[in-house]
C-alpha cells in the first residue's frame, strides 16, 4: 500500500507591499505551502486568519493601520491557535523582546524567507 502524499500547510501572508506578496507566495508554493489568503493590513489580517484558520501566519511587522504585534496580540486574544510567524526588512534584533511576548514563533527576514526557514520554526 502507498504512503499517503503529505498535505501542504496552510498559510496566510500579511504585508502591504505587492512585489513581496507575490514573491513570498510563488516560493511558499513551489515549496509545498498552501497559501489560502493575503491581506494587506492588520484589520483583514485578523478577519482572514478568522476566517481560514490557516495553520501559520506569515505577519510583517509594519502595516499601514497597526503593527504585526498588535495584529498577533488580537488574534490571541480572538483565541487563534495559529502559529504566527513575523518578517520585516529590518533585522529581528531591532525589535529586542517583542517578537517573543506577542506570541510570535520566530522570525525570518523577508530577505531570507524560505519554505526551509518556515519549517525550522514550525516543524
Amino acid at each position: 500500500m502507498e504512503a499517503a502524499a503529505p498535505t501542504s500547510r496552510t498559510i496566510l501572508i500579511v504585508d502591504d507591499h505587492p512585489s513581496f506578496v507575490a514573491a513570498a507566495r510563488s516560493v511558499l508554493a513551489a515549496e509545498g505551502f498552501d497559501v489560502v489568503a493575503v491581506a494587506r493590513d492588520g484589520e483583514s489580517a485578523v478577519r482572514e486568519t478568522l476566517r481560514f484558520s490557516p495553520e501559520i501566519v506569515l505577519l510583517d511587522v509594519s502595516l499601514p493601520d497597526m503593527d504585526g504585534f498588535e495584529v498577533a496580540s488580537r488574534l490571541r486574544g480572538a483565541g487563534s491557535s495559529s502559529t504566527i510567524v513575523f518578517t520585516s526588512s529590518r533585522d529581528a534584533s531591532d525589535f529586542g523582546s517583542l517578537i517573543a511576548d506577542s506570541g510570535g514563533s520566530g522570525f525570518i527576514a523577508k530577505a531570507e524567507l524560505s519554505g526551509e526557514a518556515l519549517h525550522a520554526l514550525v516543524p
